[in-house]
């Protein structure tokens, strides 16, 4: 395999775990209007929890299972939380990023520092050829698995009714309410599905990217950068921007490695000064 396509499957891949992480951001952010800076922190919450119930039952499975429900709880509570400080922006953001550290801290006096790393079975372990190439099992599986996502997230958002009140509620919240819809069972909901693909995207990515106590803000970064590009509320946009993201990180690293925040943030930038709202977003 020649060196650039391997940067290429590289980019692909890591794509596929941003998109997991930054659709739940973005839907999050996009209904109700939360800069949710604790999304990081459920992303390694649920990395940990997967390696705890992995190594503990033998089972790679159970621990992602583990992980979404464990994060979509966890969820709840901070959602609980949100409701004392509705409408005031500030101190959402205040109140997310306090959250944030807390559960990182709790993290660091119950793991360590040490660098943990989600077992996997031995099914997705080692290299896999294909047309005289070579590349590893478990970054195929990741991506498999965001391509999965994405679908059932597009049937989820354009083939229910749950996904056109949500799509209703990004665009006018107040509207859908009035029209009689428990919007806040819609909010619930959302909040919950977002924090499971957290959840989700926090076992697979501790299986390649490993967990140790920063990897919550270096995820954050990146999904922020996601829906800043692709637009808030907008599942093509999340895909769309996680690709982007992904191979500008990817080739940046590998061509311009003292500069590879730049790569990602200049084009961003001048992404917003023609497109203010990202690709796919809109004016509200």
């Amino acid at each position: 395999m020649s060196y650039t396509v391997f940067q290429i499957f590289n980019g692909l891949t890591f794509a596929a775990l941003l998109f997991l992480v930054a659709s739940g951001f973005t839907l999050i952010f996009g209904l109700m209007r939360i800069v949710n800076l604790a999304h990081g922190a459920m992303y390694l919450m649920g990395g940990y929890v997967a390696y705890v119930v992995a190594t503990a039952s033998h089972s790679y499975i159970l621990g992602v299972v583990a992980a979404a429900a464990a994060v979509a709880v966890l969820g709840l509570g901070e959602q609980a939380l949100l409701r004392f400080v509705k409408g005031a922006e500030l101190r959402q953001v205040l109140l997310t990023l306090g959250l944030a550290l807390m559960l990182n801290d709790a993290a660091l006096v119950i793991f360590g520092g040490d660098t943990f790393s989600v077992p996997t079975p031995e099914l997705l372990q080692g290299p896999l050829e294909f047309f005289g190439m070579s590349y590893p099992r478990y970054r195929l599986f990741v991506l498999a698995v965001g391509l999965i996502v994405l679908t059932l997230l597009w049937l989820l958002m354009n083939r229910t009714r749950l996904g056109a009140l949500i799509r209703a509620g990004v665009d006018d919240a107040e509207t859908v309410e009035a029209m009689g819809i428990n919007i806040r069972k819609v909010f619930v909901i959302t909040f919950m599905l977002g924090m499971a693909l957290a959840g989700i995207a926090g076992a697979l990515g501790g299986a390649f990217l490993s967990l140790y106590p920063t990897a919550d803000s270096e995820i954050l970064v990146y999904s922020l950068a996601v829906v800043i590009i692709g637009g808030r509320g907008s599942l093509a946009g999340a895909a769309l921007g996680s690709l982007a993201v992904a191979l500008l990180s990817t080739f940046g690293q590998v061509w311009f490695p003292e500069l590879s925040y730049f790569v990602i943030f200049g084009p961003m930038a001048l992404l917003l000064a023609f497109r203010p709202h990202g690709l796919f977003g809109r004016a509200t």
